[in-house]
């Protein structure tokens, strides 16, 4: 059945060695890490990891090695744990990146770029977590951004195109009011100026992002480019005609005026203005106008100029074209009697509202731009980030209301609002779908609203009769919170349910609102009782427990509102602990009354503070020697009256000669009847030394104050009676066969205990606690000196093996008494010689008597001492050599690193 050993322990057959244990075979993985499963301590093992990891090893090598090393090493297998990590998170954005990637290289390719789509792309993807500091869509976002900046460039040179193109006509109105010779040597000058503009024109529409430009623009460069050309056209005829008219006489006058008149003077003709004047007949004089008239006129005119003015600075640019056209009808009326101050700021402000309306179109284009992007996107969302009803609902609403005030600032544009209204209403499906849910859900929740209420009443007529009010309230409570619980109705059809429920409510808790009323009556006579009881002037403690029962049975029986109970729990308690408060207050009043001996501790023990506070030793002895003399000299003060009194009481009887003294047992202040019946005086015993005393509380609880100090001379023995009665087997006399001897001859239960010495009255509570926390800081503060003072020997120990001097070793008092003089010798022979030796394992088994963490580099060498330890059974032990160790350190030379090592271990062990 059992398998047994072939061979017996008897067995003559020698007994064949086991053979030695196979070494531990290496793990597979070793080779990959660099030796990671085989390192003996866990930090080697993560650093091992780390440089494995720092070679970039693959996903699956990863995967097999923190299979591996998660069960053996969970802090070496964070660091692979989180490179898997990073790697899944680099998968998920390089599929991210990819779709991204993908529509910027859409965009890039479009032929026509919007500047809105691009600038939405960046945005879209930073939202959805795209790397966009990473390959490829670092490289993509800069050409997204650079395509961006070409168009706008174009743009902005459209602009400037435009306002050259108007300083040029400018400048060719300047000259046709000036010399016809200063137009004809400015001619080549303006050639060249308007061929480089068309140049450049035409350079800008030649531009492959041309396409790209707002729509806005092209039109913008085409009119200015017209403009110009018919200025120019204009001019060079102009000029030829003028020179031609000033060589030849017969020729024909250019069509400038200006012009015309300079070559009639240099014929000798008069100008067209002069001919005209003579041709016409005297002009009438022009009626004046009435100042009244001119006042009105500038008036008005300065109301419209004001009103235009503040629309503009507002930048409202409906109501400044409104301010605008009622200027010019005013001028319409009124401008000829106006001055040319007046005049020239009403053009200024007319021009600047020109300005204004153009600038504000273009913004509202740009806002109502966004607001289209913004409608196409609540519906063209991320995965998992589509948005509810309630908030497409709101981002609809919020919408419409931003178009309308883009609208308010400029002139409307219906292909946008088509765009807009049509996401709009794509987006508002989803607001549709969710109401047909709410509208679902609500007359689900009405339904069953309507349940709870016929519940209520039934529950109502068959609890009608029930006294347990405690559950009647909880199902109470339990309805209101399904009511409450009910699920969401509309509000029309929650002011119809609620009164219905109001009033099934009100049904149900009528009884207990009624018995809750009785309750609140029985309450507050129980607190008038209590108002009584506590006014009394004597408190009765069995009427407050009987009328506390009454309470919370009550309280038990018939529940209320918690903040109204306690409120009226809070009115009942307050005279009873008003009452209690204040025979608690008597008695502290009594106890706290200060006796001489009180008064005497007091003082001693301010005195021992005192001294505790200084930091002197030999002051804090003197001033607890001091306490403790006065606990003894009030005691010793207290049995020399007592004393006194015996004496005066006994003078009488003691005078007679056969008079016998009283025994020592009987209290000193009672007289001692009887004494004469004695037939011989008992000699009078020594007086015991008195023993230390000791303070105590006294026992401050109703009925437990003591008055009176205990009788003196009472003995320990449980036979030893206060009436003076002797020990009950003194009248047997000794057993016949002497069985267990004599028990009168064997003294008292613990022998020749001396009677009992009187402590005189005991210490009250402030006494008390004084002389006991000042103690206790007395002590405390000795403890701390004498810590001081030991740190103090030890420094000047590890100073002298420094300098290798013996007489800066402390004396045995100071290195305390675990150090004798044999071993202070010791140590001082080892630093009068030279040093020598080493302290290796000295400082070793130090460290192991000490029971003192020994550093990491002396970690081995410590477990390979305790191991040879274990084999020298008959050594002694390192606690029990721990001097001669010492001296063995000393005798060496001292380091830095060796005596922080022996200042730690002699901290704890001078201590033990």
């Amino acid at each position: 059945m059992f398998p047994f050993f072939s061979r017996s322990k008897m067995s003559d057959v020698p007994e064949v060695n086991p053979a030695p244990a196979k070494t531990q075979e290496s793990h597979p993985l070793d080779a990959l890490t660099g030796g990671a499963f085989s390192a003996a301590t866990s930090s080697e093992r993560a650093s091992r990891i780390r440089d494995w990891l720092a070679t970039q090893p693959a996903p699956e090598q990863l995967q097999e090695v923190f299979k591996e090393l998660s069960g053996r090493d969970k802090g070496a297998a964070r660091a692979v744990r989180e490179r898997l990590d990073e790697i899944r998170r680099a998968k998920g954005q390089e599929a991210i990146a990819a779709e991204w990637a993908e529509k910027a290289q859409a965009l890039l390719a479009a032929p026509k770029l919007n500047i809105a789509d691009a600038l939405a792309w960046q945005r879209d993807a930073a939202k959805a977590g795209a790397p966009l500091s990473r390959e490829p869509l670092s490289l993509l976002k800069v050409q997204v951004a650079d395509r961006v900046k070409v168009i706008e460039d174009l743009q902005h040179r459209v602009q400037v195109q435009r306002e050259a193109a108007v300083l040029l006509a400018q400048r060719i109105e300047v000259l046709s009011t000036k010399s016809w010779k200063d137009a004809q040597a400015a001619l080549e000058l303006l050639r060249a100026d308007v061929a480089r503009w068309q140049e450049q024109a035409q350079e800008l529409t030649g531009d492959a992002s041309w396409v790209s430009v707002e729509a806005r623009f092209p039109p913008l460069l085409e009119a200015s480019r017209t403009q110009l050309l018919v200025v120019w056209d204009a001019f060079q005829p102009a000029v030829a005609q003028a020179a031609a008219a000033a060589e030849d006489a017969a020729a024909p006058l250019p069509p400038v005026p200006v012009w015309a008149d300079e070559l009639r003077s240099a014929r000798g003709l008069p100008t067209e203005a002069a001919a005209a004047a003579a041709a016409k007949p005297a002009r009438a004089v022009k009626p004046k106008v009435a100042p009244e008239v001119v006042e009105k006129a500038a008036q008005v005119v300065r109301e419209a100029l004001v009103t235009l003015e503040k629309e503009t600075a507002e930048g409202h640019g409906k109501a400044s074209a409104g301010a605008a056209a009622a200027l010019r009808a005013v001028l319409k009326v009124h401008g000829k009697h106006i001055d040319n101050a007046l005049e020239q700021q009403v053009h200024t402000a007319l021009v600047a509202a020109g300005e204004l309306e153009g600038w504000q179109r273009w913004g509202a284009d740009q806002v109502r731009e966004d607001l289209v992007a913004k409608a196409e996107a609540l519906l063209n969302r991320p995965e998992g980030q589509a948005l509810g009803g309630r908030k497409m609902q709101e981002s609809l609403r919020q919408l419409r209301e931003q178009w309308k005030q883009s609208d308010q600032g400029g002139a409307p544009n219906h292909a946008l609002w088509k765009k807009f209204d049509e996401a709009c209403n794509a987006a508002h499906k989803v607001v549709e779908a969710w109401l047909d849910k709410i509208r679902t859900e609500a007359a689900e929740h009405k339904a069953q609203r309507l349940a709870l209420i016929e519940e209520v009443k039934a529950w109502a007529q068959e609890h009608a009769a029930s006294g347990d009010w405690k559950a009647i309230n909880r199902a109470l409570h339990q309805f209101g919170d399904r009511w409450r619980e009910g699920g969401h109705v509309g509000e029309k059809i929650f002011a119809e349910l609620q009164p219905l429920w109001k009033q099934a409510i009100a049904a149900a808790a009528a009884p207990l609102e009624n018995a809750q009323k009785e309750s609140l009556a029985r309450r507050h006579a129980m607190i008038d009782e209590a108002v009584a009881l506590g006014a009394a002037p004597t408190l009765r403690i069995d009427a407050v427990k009987a009328l506390q029962q009454r309470w919370q049975a009550e309280a038990q029986t018939v529940p209320l509102d918690r903040k109204h109970e306690q409120k009226l729990w809070d009115a009942f308690r307050k005279p009873i602990d008003e009452a209690f408060n204040r025979k608690s207050a008597d008695r502290e009043k009594a106890v706290t009354e200060l006796s001489a001996r009180d008064r005497a501790v007091l003082e001693a023990s301010k005195a021992l503070e005192a001294a505790n506070a200084s930091g002197d030793v030999q002051q804090i002895r003197t001033a607890m020697q001091a306490l403790e003399a006065a606990l003894h000299g009030q005691a010793q003060a207290a049995q020399a009256v007592a004393s006194a009194q015996n004496n005066e009481k006994n003078q009488p009887q003691t005078s007679n000669p056969e008079a016998v003294a009283a025994p020592e047992n009987v209290a000193s202040d009672a007289p001692s009847e009887g004494s004469e019946e004695a037939p011989a005086p008992a000699a009078v015993a020594p007086k015991p030394a008195a023993r230390p005393v000791v303070a105590v509380r006294g026992d401050d609880r109703p009925g437990m104050k003591k008055d009176a100090p205990a009788a003196p001379g009472r003995s320990g023995r449980p036979g030893d009676r206060r009436d003076g009665r002797g020990d009950r087997d003194a009248g047997r006399g000794p057993r016949a066969d002497g069985h267990f001897g004599d028990r009168n001859d064997r003294g008292g239960r613990f022998g020749d205990r001396p009677a009992y010495e009187d402590r005189g009255p005991r210490l009250g509570d402030t006494a008390f606690r004084a002389q006991r926390d000042a103690m206790e800081h007395a002590q405390f503060a000795l403890k701390k000196l004498a810590a001081q003072a030991h740190g103090e020997a030890l420094t000047q120990l590890l100073t002298a093996w420094e300098k290798r001097d013996a007489a800066l070793v402390p004396g045995t008092q100071e290195l305390g008494g675990r150090v004798t003089a044999a071993v202070r010798g010791a140590w001082s022979q080892a630093l009068s010689a030279p040093a020598a030796g080493d302290a290796a394992e000295a400082l070793l088994r130090l460290e192991i008597a000490a029971e003192a963490p020994t550093p990491a580099e002396h970690i081995a060498a410590r477990r390979m001492l305790q191991l040879q330890l274990l084999t020298r059974r008959n050594d002694p032990a390192p606690t029990q050599t721990w001097g001669q160790d010492a001296a063995r350190v000393l005798a060496s030379a001292s380091d830095p690193a060796s005596a922080r090592r022996l200042q730690n271990v002699l901290k704890t062990l001078l201590r033990k």
